[in-house]
């Protein structure tokens, strides 16, 4: 059974949208006996300020607190059709994607099809003899190869030149000295962790890891019949744009999913939902601890935040510079055992679209927000933070 209320803001309207449109947003708990106004207040004082400042037409936010699930829907998923924001809504991750990419590594890790220790030239002969080729999958999956760039160069068109691209390319700092955020580094790992399972990815995805978690409206690949779903993402002109395909885009940034299905996954990742033992003890190995950073500790994708922390560290670790600039590094040797007491979280964009996830596994408490905007990721984090600490003592 669930329960619904309904909020209206009157006094906020939006340029973009027609002037009768009224701010609104829905609520749903999953056990009806749990009345949270606090929790609602603050979700509805973040969902209004995040909307305004940044002109976000639809968002849409799962709240775990102390086990119990939320949703809280704002908003349109489409502008041209009215459509309104649901928790069956499909928006579009970008990089929290690769949580899913780690997930899937860890589970042909448990399934013995890789070794995180293993180079990648075991899985691509041809890159053999070359910088990437010696280069380990777990410097791959957390970054530390040696600086690949953010993103696939411009003038890379197919899967061969990319090949050549990968065997000629040099680190510019040692390997496990430097963390340098990377779709290219983490795609490769991707790729490979496919591979080592004599498959391709979105197959493995859809087929193998999504139906695992229940995540029956996750996709890499929309489906036709899913289409009306899938909401719009505006770009900074207020352009209705959705992902466009590019390479190693499905194991970086490709993953699309609704905030029923996200709030299940975060809700998975904390153990709070039966799962296969061996699809669970993946994602708790997600969250070993490989290296420091200044702000946070690397896990497969998750980045991990001691508690208790404060709201600068949070914003800091998710800003824009720690993102683009390498980043000193002390590798743990061996990885820390899985971390529960911790804030976990990653942040993910796409031209059209913003996402963010944090829970921390020892509170069974979390939050998921969606958006089909792209704005700022501190905005993201302190909103969440917010939302949480009105209702949960960090």
């Amino acid at each position: 059974m669930k329960i619904s209320a309904q909020t209206t803001f009157a006094s906020l309207t939006f340029s973009l949208l027609m002037s009768t449109l009224l701010f609104s947003g829905t609520a749903q708990a999953a056990d009806p006996i749990v009345s949270n106004d606090c929790l609602k207040n603050e979700v509805d004082k973040q969902a209004e300020r995040l909307m305004t400042e940044h002109q976000i037409s639809g968002m849409a936010f799962g709240v775990i607190i102390d086990g119990k699930s939320y949703f809280y829907n704002y908003g349109l998923a489409d502008k041209q059709r009215k459509t309104p924001v649901s928790e069956d809504t499909i928006f579009e991750l970008g990089s929290v994607s690769k949580t899913f990419t780690a997930t899937l590594a860890s589970y042909a890790e448990l399934n013995g099809a890789l070794s995180l220790d293993d180079t990648a030239d075991k899985y691509i002969p041809y890159l053999k003899n070359s910088d990437i080729g010696n280069t380990k999958l777990i410097n791959l999956a957390t970054y530390s190869a040696g600086g690949l760039p953010l993103q696939v160069p411009e003038d890379i068109k197919n899967d061969k030149e990319l090949l050549r691209y990968y065997k000629s390319w040099q680190p510019e700092f040692p390997v496990n000295s430097a963390r340098l955020y990377s779709n290219t580094s983490i795609g490769l790992f991707g790729h490979i962790a496919a591979l080592s399972m004599d498959s391709d990815y979105t197959e493995l995805m859809e087929n193998t890891i999504l139906p695992s978690l229940k995540m029956t409206n996750t996709f890499v690949d929309v489906p036709a019949d899913k289409m009306a779903d899938y909401a719009f993402g505006y770009n900074a002109a207020g352009e209705p744009v959705r992902v466009n395909p590019g390479l190693l885009d499905a194991e970086a940034y490709g993953i699309k999913s609704t905030s029923a299905d996200m709030t299940r996954y975060m809700a998975a990742n904390m153990g709070l939902v039966p799962l296969d033992s061996q699809m669970q003890q993946a994602l708790n190995n997600n969250r070993k601890g490989y290296y420091q950073t200044k702000h946070f500790t690397q896990g497969l994708a998750w980045e991990m935040y001691p508690l208790p922390m404060t709201l600068p560290v949070l914003v800091e670790g998710n800003s824009t510079e720690t993102i683009l600039n390498p980043q000193p590094i002390q590798v743990n040797e061996p990885p820390t055992p899985v971390m529960n007491n911790v804030w976990v979280n990653k942040t993910g964009s796409t031209n059209g679209f913003g996402a963010y996830m944090a829970y921390v596994p020892a509170k069974k408490t979390g939050i998921v927000i969606l958006a089909n905007k792209n704005y700022p990721n501190t905005e993201r984090v302190e909103a969440a933070y917010r939302i949480l600490e009105s209702v949960v003592n960090h």
